[in-house]
């Protein structure tokens, strides 16, 4: 597996695919500049009048609920339509899940749209699963990744998606598949739009791998996992690692990323 997810990674890189973000003020930047760092092309709109011309140009469509209101809803719902219609993959990012009926009520509809990937922490899948307020911490999660699989199991069989439940081991599943992953550094908590980081990298490896969005979603984490711990090593703090990870995302080897990687079924 190793030698397949480099591959997604060299072919992000070669290929520099398009990918529109609907996301939150507070990690625009921080999503922006990853996805140049892996390779690939941001670009962040969402006036309602450029949403059908737009999503027709990209390879794949994230959308991120963290800072919501009624206009940025009806331009996630103008992107998802023209994506569907066009079969361009696209990813939700379910950010505070449970925390206020208007988050559920919002999310309940995009779900209704059936994404193509759903990446969230454990809090987050549980409550989207179980159409109820679960107790989160803000945007953190209160729950393991582990406690969290049988609610992703039924996200994928009633929507279709490819769920990726984030945490100290990311677990990947769709059908009869489940993919874990055990890297990353705890110090990736303490840098605000990290988990809004990996959504948007996911998002670029399915606009090279629109067939297959389960190996794009395992290629994704992983290459975040990896290059959170080289940037770790070099870090004092949250604020040198900001730096250092973009920095990994850029440099980062092959050698490196096979030495390191911690995958298992």
């Amino acid at each position: 597996m190793q030698e397949q997810l480099w591959k997604s990674i060299v072919l992000v890189r070669d290929k520099s695919p398009l990918v529109q973000s609907i996301t939150n003020y507070v990690v625009m930047n921080n999503t922006a500049n990853a996805l140049l760092a892996v390779g690939a092309s941001p670009i962040m709109a969402h006036a309602h009048e450029e949403m059908k011309d737009m999503v027709s140009i990209v390879g794949a469509l994230v959308i991120n609920i963290g800072t919501l209101d009624d206009y940025w809803v009806k331009s996630m719902h103008l992107a998802i339509a023209q994506a569907n219609a066009l079969h361009v993959p696209w990813v939700l990012d379910p950010v505070g899940a449970g925390a206020t009926p208007y988050r559920n009520e919002v999310l309940e509809g995009l779900l209704q749209l059936r994404p193509t990937i759903i990446r969230g922490n454990a809090s987050e899948i549980l409550a989207l699963a179980s159409k109820h307020t679960t107790p989160t911490k803000g945007v953190d999660s209160t729950h393991r990744s582990t406690e969290a699989v049988d609610a992703a199991l039924t996200l994928n069989q009633h929507f279709g998606s490819v769920v990726c439940i984030s945490g100290a081991t990311d677990i990947i599943v769709h059908k009869d598949k489940t993919v874990k992953l055990s890297n990353g550094h705890p110090m990736m908590a303490r840098v605000t739009g990290m988990g809004c980081t990996a959504t948007a990298l996911t998002g670029a490896f399915v606009a090279v791998h629109p067939e297959d969005p389960m190996n794009a979603t395992v290629a994704a984490m992983a290459l975040m996992g990896v290059a959170g711990e080289l940037a770790a090593q070099r870090s004092k703090g949250p604020g040198s690692l900001q730096v250092n990870f973009l920095d990994s995302l850029y440099t980062l080897r092959e050698s490196d990323f096979a030495e390191r990687l911690k995958v298992g079924a």
